[in-house]
């Protein structure tokens, strides 16, 4: 069995999310869901708190969020120190944020990605390895404020 990740979204990426936890399963990857549990009006922040404190705790590794834009999960989740949480919708851009940003959670624009396109950063963020070298000097100025 792989690692546990935690996964949270608001009604808006409450479909997709729905979708991920099937491929993470399919992955072997077991996960922990923060909610919500409907596509039912609520708030992103309620829930990106819960997957960001988990992180920030050590609890969970690595996570998913996923809203309407990805804007909100992203904006809200990286007020946590440990956490770097970034912004996919193509699979280059997830590898670029686990081979250099080291980013902790992938956050899916739940309104503008397909199943097919989703699975494919999903599987990008989840096999690229961070790279180190330049790119932890530059995480560590993150971490240190400059």
């Amino acid at each position: 069995m792989k690692e546990t990740l935690g996964i949270c979204s608001d009604h808006a990426g409450f479909e997709l999310k729905e979708i991920v936890k099937q491929l993470l399963t399919d992955r072997g990857y077991l996960f922990h869901d923060f909610g919500t549990t409907s596509a039912e009006s609520c708030d992103y922040p309620d829930f990106a708190h819960l997957l960001g404190r988990a992180i920030e705790s050590g609890e969970y590794a690595r996570g998913i969020a996923v809203c309407g834009t990805g804007n909100g999960m992203a904006i809200t989740l990286n007020k946590y120190p440990s956490v770097r949480a970034g912004i996919c919708w193509q699979p280059e851009i997830a590898h670029l944020i686990s081979a250099h940003n080291k980013a902790n959670i992938l956050v899916l624009p739940g309104r503008f990605i397909t199943k097919e396109l989703a699975e494919k950063v999903l599987d990008e963020y989840l096999n690229t390895p961070f790279e180190g070298g330049r790119h932890q000097r530059r995480i560590d100025k993150i971490v240190d404020k400059g």
